[in-house]
């Protein structure tokens, strides 16, 4: 059954509508409007087709559309009407105009573009991003060579790319500068004085009550640590105490690589011809990402869900640098490696969702991981209690408070018990999944709880 989508619309009849819609349809996928059904997909009653009825609506399309676009046209049948499709696949110079407006499609409806997206949407057609694009009234001067020299060094230490040449070789090798020009990326990698962009951070209590706020405005590789640094602070860290010896381990209470991964993602695709500042905000248990500007290209939040989605970079230049020097992967990997990292946090939910003028990225929790990790502990000793004899619990707790333990020392600490009776009881409780061996005997390999208990 047909039904209205991303690529599919129907109209009573042919109109201004229509041409609105295909419109839309070039800008985005493609589609096909279905001329002569009604908003259920039933043919309506008085829709006929003329002798030049066709050809004409061909010539209207044409002459409403800017670049003109020509649309594809059949007639068909459907529950014995004769029905027109109208169809049109993406154009590949955009943004087409209708009347002196742009469109898109989103999810079944036509969306009106603002100037900033119909900017994107050009940039786009011409394979080219806003940071290619000279710096206005900046120059070579205006740009910090220490900061460049770091960069450098970073980039030839990653080995992703060799920068042999001058400071002003390698950044014209990298397409950053034009003899005395400098893009757009240039200036918000390496300038001087404030980029003009800024990151706003704060901690709250409530949505309405501030705890505390920053603002940090530098260039971008320093606003990154400097946002770390600042979101580091901010956050809960605990203290798993495990072992004999004892061991302290700090579980910080988000993954730090994820929270990483949220901020360069942030700082690299925000969209730079927005005025508006990109915002962070610490809760008690949760922390958001509004990132300036929508998702780009074609890329849908659909698509971000999955672990195959295809990357677009509004920013080129820019997410190239923070490749070369390691901070990102492969493009297009970042939540990947957020739901990566966020896996190791039980009650950890990573969402996202597309708001007015931009991005939103939360990262939340129902109980925090130290605390759920004791709870599921106390749930396995009570399981234990209820399903193990005395002796094997023993043996069992025995090595949970000590890793790496070796059977004769289990032996030693449960008073010397006889050496056969330990290695029977570690077998019972091997069997029950519950511990596993590391390592062989010659090797000096020791007993662990099962690393699907931790």
């Amino acid at each position: 059954m047909l039904k209205e989508d991303l690529n599919t619309e129907f109209k009573s009849g042919f109109n201004d509508a229509v041409i609105e819609t295909l419109s839309a349809f070039a800008n985005t996928k493609g589609g096909k409007v279905y001329v002569g059904l009604d908003d259920s997909g039933n043919p309506v009653k008085k829709f006929s087709i003329g002798t030049e009825t066709l050809q004409n609506w061909v010539n209207e399309i044409k002459n409403k559309t800017q670049p003109s676009i020509i649309s594809d046209v059949e007639t068909v049948i459907i529950k014995e009407r004769e029905i027109v499709i109208l169809a049109i696949n993406e154009f590949p110079v955009k943004p087409v105009a209708f009347k002196g407006r742009y469109y898109k499609r989103i999810k079944n409806s036509n969306h009106q573009l603002s100037e900033i997206e119909i900017a994107d949407l050009s940039l786009q057609s011409l394979q080219v991003s806003w940071d290619s694009y000279v710096a206005h009234g900046k120059n070579i001067a205006n740009l910090d060579l220490q900061k460049v020299s770091k960069f450098i060094d970073t980039v030839n230490a990653t080995e992703r790319f060799k920068l042999d040449g001058s400071v002003l070789e390698n950044l014209q090798k990298l397409r950053l500068i034009n003899e005395n020009t400098i893009t757009n990326a240039a200036w918000l990698l390496f300038g001087k004085e404030s980029i003009g962009y800024n990151v706003h951070l704060g901690r709250f209590k409530t949505p309405s009550l501030i705890i505390d706020d920053k603002m940090f405005n530098g260039s971008l590789f320093e606003v990154v640590e400097d946002t770390m640094r600042y979101i580091i602070g901010q956050i809960k860290v605990a203290f798993e105490i495990t072992g004999m010896p004892t061991q302290r381990t700090e579980i910080f209470e988000y993954p730090l690589p994820a929270l990483r991964e949220m901020v360069l993602n942030a700082i690299i695709h925000r969209d730079y011809l927005s005025p508006v500042d990109l915002q962070i905000k610490i809760f008690d248990t949760k922390i958001t990402f509004f990132n300036p500007g929508n998702l780009f290209g074609n890329l849908t939040i659909e698509d971000l869900k999955k672990d195959n989605y295809q990357a677009y970079s509004r920013n080129k230049l820019i997410a190239e640098a923070f490749y070369l020097t390691g901070d990102i992967e492969k493009y297009g990997s970042g939540f990947i490696r957020i739901r990566k990292e966020i896996a190791h946090y039980p009650s950890m939910e990573f969402t996202f969702e597309e708001v007015a003028n931009g991005f939103l990225a939360t990262l939340s929790y129902e109980k925090q991981r130290v605390h759920l990790m004791e709870d599921i502990n106390e749930g396995l000793n009570e399981g234990l209690n209820e399903g193990l004899n005395e002796g094997l619990k023993t043996v069992f707790q025995t090595i949970k408070q000590n890793p790496s333990i070796q059977a004769k020392e289990i032996a030693d600490k449960l008073n010397n018990r006889p050496i056969k009776t330990v290695e029977k009881q570690i077998s019972e409780l091997t069997k029950k999944g519950l511990i596993e061996r590391k390592g062989s005997r010659k090797t000096g390999g020791y007993w662990t709880v099962s690393d699907t208990l931790i």
